[in-house]
């Protein structure tokens, strides 16, 4: 249960949530404002992680990023973005024009979103360029809460009246820093949010794969020849597919669903960063999935932006198959150097087991293997294991290496258990959470895995407090 609004608990961290049953990741939730009002600052807050850069010069956020955010039971995608300001353009041309793709990049985010959260800063005041960024929200037809950044202190409102002239309703006085009643904030955002869909009733009869990656890397290509029909239009230039599609086929007595999630532009965006708009068309896939293929083109070689792809898709809980496409194009030497695929695989080792298929989209070499390894990845996604048999697993791995001492105190892993989530997710029940170092945390995943396997899914480790029954 969450805690209650207002708490010390409220002030946002996210051990004190149970994440014990963890649920598909539905909503996408877009944090925007202008620049250095705190927009990086709550994305770290709200996902846990330190993904953003914070600082205090404006406009350092040049791309969107995304993350995972739960709150009472629900999750939801939380795109951080670039802060709104024109007059941040500089006069030199390479400048100015990564300037422009940060802004459209942003209004992007905002076209997208089922939420939007505007930022100001009460300590500042209501800007003209606030006045310019709440028109555009009011206008855009999507829900916006209002969040009045900086309010350390509960006895000085600053300018917080001021947020009223803005026309976006009741404003959330906040302190992304400080976590002070963020909760609140997310507690709307839960209200606030489409009901999430329901993923038992969906996924009974099938297997839905998202075919995810960044623009030109052959994703087309790949439906195409797994459905055996031009689908999809194939072309050699980025952005071709316009929406997603999805593709229902047969493929050894079980019906797949295949996303093509290559949607690029729509009418009336012209000049988007093609690369950032395919990979938020990816997630609304991956919310509907249950296996991301992440396909990536070989012949550049993994980049930052590969591993940005699958590892949302490992964070929102999706099977992953790595998809080394056009193979055909790697020099021979470099095909038969077995430390070539070791890099490939070491570039994703954030999802333990990832199986990694080197193929030819366009000429159809190995992928055949693609569908079945995909089945393969959601089996074992789908693994449920039997609270004895984790038992006996945690009680050897205990045995063969207890936890060392902290403080004087050992931490004792009372039991386990998996919990009912179609995120694979183990509840381990401590006489104290905070005995518990993460090193041991993954060697105890690692003992789980080597029994259980789970090759391909990230598996997710909850640590609750329990009374030790000796004492």
């Amino acid at each position: 249960m969450s805690p209650p609004a207002g708490s010390v608990r409220n002030r946002r961290s996210r051990r004190y949530h149970d994440d014990s049953a963890l649920g598909p990741v539905s909503g996408i939730v877009t944090i925007v404002g202008r620049p250095n009002v705190g927009k990086s600052t709550l994305f770290n807050r709200l996902t846990g992680q330190r993904h953003a850069i914070v600082d205090e010069t404006a406009g350092l956020t040049r791309d969107r990023l995304y993350g995972v955010a739960e709150w009472r039971g629900r999750r939801f995608t939380l795109v951080d973005t670039a802060g709104l300001d024109p007059a941040l353009i500089s006069e030199d041309p390479g400048i100015a024009e990564l300037t422009r793709g940060t802004q459209q990049q942003a209004r992007i985010a905002i076209e997208e979103a089922d939420l939007c959260i505007l930022m100001v800063d009460v300590r500042a005041g209501v800007t003209g360029l606030d006045e310019d960024v709440a028109a555009i929200l009011r206008t855009g037809g999507k829900p916006v809460i209002l969040a009045g950044n900086k309010a350390d202190s509960a006895t000085d409102p600053y300018y917080a009246h001021e947020l009223y002239r803005l026309g976006l309703g009741e404003p959330r006085l906040i302190s992304a820093l400080t976590g002070t009643d963020t909760g609140d904030l997310l507690d709307e955002v839960v209200d606030r949010l489409p009901p999430a869909e329901g993923e038992a009733e969906e996924r009974v009869d099938e297997l839905r794969v998202a075919i995810i990656g960044r623009p030109n890397v052959g994703k087309s290509s790949l439906l195409n020849y797994l459905v055996g029909e031009e689908r999809a239009l194939v072309s050699s230039v980025a952005g071709t597919t316009r929406d997603a599609v999805d593709t229902l086929l047969e493929h050894r007595g079980h019906q797949i669903r295949l996303v093509d999630s290559a949607g690029i532009r729509r009418r009336g965006v012209v000049t988007t960063d093609i690369e950032h708009y395919s990979l938020l068309r990816a997630m609304r896939a991956l919310e509907r999935s249950d296996v991301a293929l992440v396909v990536v083109d070989t012949s550049e070689g993994v980049v930052a932006q590969d591993r940005h792809i699958a590892g949302y898709a490992a964070d929102a809980g999706k099977g992953v198959v790595v998809i080394a496409n056009k193979w055909d194009l790697v020099p021979q030497e470099d095909r038969i150097d077995p430390e070539t695929l070791t890099k490939i695989s070491a570039a994703f080792d954030f999802v333990p087991g990832a199986p990694v298929l080197t193929v030819s989209a366009l000429l159809g070499r190995n992928v055949a293997k693609v569908l079945d390894t995909a089945q393969q990845v959601a089996d074992a996604r789908a693994t449920r294991m039997p609270t004895a048999a984790l038992n006996q697993v945690l009680r050897e791995a205990v045995t063969s290496h207890p936890p060392a001492m902290h403080r004087g105190r050992r931490v004792k892993i009372l039991y386990g258990a998996q919990a009912s989530s179609p995120n694979p997710t183990v509840v381990l029940f401590v006489n104290d959470p905070e005995l518990l170092h993460f090193s041991y945390q993954r060697y105890l995943e690692n003992r789980i895995r080597a029994v259980f396997g789970f090759a391909g899914v990230q598996l997710h480790m909850v640590v609750r407090r329990r009374a030790d029954p000796d004492g």
